[in-house]
């Protein structure tokens, strides 16, 4: 198991869910979380909607920065309006972009500061009725490549996990009957939907000294769906 001992770990959407599940298991392995929800049920209070560009109770240091909001909205294309993509892109893309800059400078103190994003296994894929979340999904994974570039230099990891169907609250309506389970079992090649400890497992592991050498990537964590028919 890895330890994260004496780390400070930063984890925005820590109230429930995959965010749940990294802060649960940070804790257990000695890190010091520091956890923000808009409902302020994790810990700390911030609307990742709102306009700010500091965030009060952070850490002067920052080993570990996970950014968990997300959205779920799929439906035919000709049904979008702009609005909605404009939601999946604030909550998504720009969200991330106002954490990171508040965070970039605690994160640049640390000596192996490491950032995990999250994107969607549609990206790669091509999933039918996810136009917009794909869309806002893509720019995320882009983003994250760009900045494992830039903060080479500075010691810190960016790295995104790409999920597929994972049992969370946000995909309660994805998940809400006995023959939806079984018919997301079907579509997976390991016969079975994501659980939040699998992806928690691999955030935890991109956190660690153990990936210490793992920059730029998309870690697709999907029971073999972006690869495997």
């Amino acid at each position: 198991m890895e330890n994260l001992a004496n780390k400070h770990i930063v984890i925005i959407g820590g109230n429930s869910g995959i965010g749940l599940q990294v802060k649960e298991i940070c804790e257990a392995q000695g890190a010091t979380v520091y956890a923000f929800s808009r409902s302020g049920e994790a810990g700390s209070t911030l609307d990742i909607t709102s306009d700010f560009t500091t965030i009060d109770g952070l850490p002067e240091q920052i080993d570990g920065l996970v950014y968990c909001p997300g959205t779920i909205n799929l439906k035919p294309f000709h049904r979008f309006s702009i609005a909605d993509f404009q939601h999946d892109y604030e909550v998504n893309v720009l969200g991330a972009v106002k954490v990171l800059q508040a965070c970039m400078k605690a994160l640049k103190k640390s000596s192996s500061a490491s950032v995990v994003l999250y994107s969607t296994v549609a990206v790669k894929t091509g999933l039918g009725f996810h136009a917009s979340i794909s869309s806002a999904k893509g720019a995320v994974e882009g983003l994250a490549k760009s900045l494992a570039s830039e903060w080479a230099a500075n010691k810190i990891r960016v790295n995104v996990v790409a999920p597929s169907l994972t049992d969370t609250p946000l995909a309660n309506a994805l998940l809400g009957t006995d023959d939806k389970k079984e018919a997301s079992n079907k579509r997976h090649p390991l016969g079975r939907y994501g659980q939040a400890s699998d992806i928690a497992a691999a955030t935890v592991f991109l956190l660690s000294d153990g990936a210490s050498w793992i920059t730029g990537q998309v870690l697709n964590i999907d029971g073999g769906m972006s690869s495997l028919k």
